[in-house]
């Protein structure tokens, strides 16, 4: 990394450290994200975006084990995880039981848990090196396209939103989501 792009990420990695909302490039679109076991950051990220907290958030991790404190991964077969697993890292969201002790600000009003391991490599780095996954959500002002560049994030939000340098991969559409119980497609990618 050049001294920029490591500013740059332990800036935003900071931000995240302090509770705080930030924008990342994903697989097609950036992502708004923050520390999903805050509610403070969740709270700030949801008024921003004007989500209603009832309709879940979705976590973004670097792998597996970092979506284990909440999600309920004995309520799969094991036929559900080699499914689920087969498809990550990559673009594909699933729908999960979550754990009784995740907190209802990321579920909203359901008692499963939208996730997904990422392929993105600055994405995966961040998660890593926060230690944890980060809530995902377009990167757009309610009524706005998403946005697909760090410039574009910083024209709806402001100069000094904290934004991961980086580019988009190179899909069109967002993760597909699926159902991990029935393996329904909820959204089409």
């Amino acid at each position: 990394m050049n001294k920029e792009i490591e500013n740059n990420f332990s800036s935003v990695l900071g931000a995240l450290e302090q509770q705080r909302v930030i924008a990342y490039p994903t697989e097609a679109v950036f992502g708004l994200g923050c520390d999903p076991d805050s509610e403070t950051a969740v709270e700030a990220l949801l008024a921003l975006k004007h989500r209603p907290r009832e309709k879940g958030l979705i976590l973004i991790a670097d792998n597996f084990q970092q979506l284990l404190p909440y999600i309920d991964e004995t309520a799969l077969s094991h036929g559900q995880l080699q499914t689920i697993l087969a498809a990550w890292p990559g673009p594909v969201t699933w729908v999960m039981p979550a754990k009784a002790t995740t907190p209802n600000w990321l579920t909203g009003q359901y008692s499963s848990l939208a996730v997904r391991v990422t392929d993105h490599p600055l994405v995966k780095e961040l998660c890593r090196q926060f230690g944890k996954p980060l809530v995902s959500t377009s990167a757009n002002l309610n009524g706005q396209p998403p946005c697909r560049l760090a410039d574009e994030v910083k024209q709806q939000f402001g100069h000094d939103f904290p934004v991961l340098a980086g580019n988009v991969g190179g899909r069109e559409n967002p993760s597909e989501i699926k159902d991990a119980l029935t393996g329904h497609l909820i959204r089409q990618g």
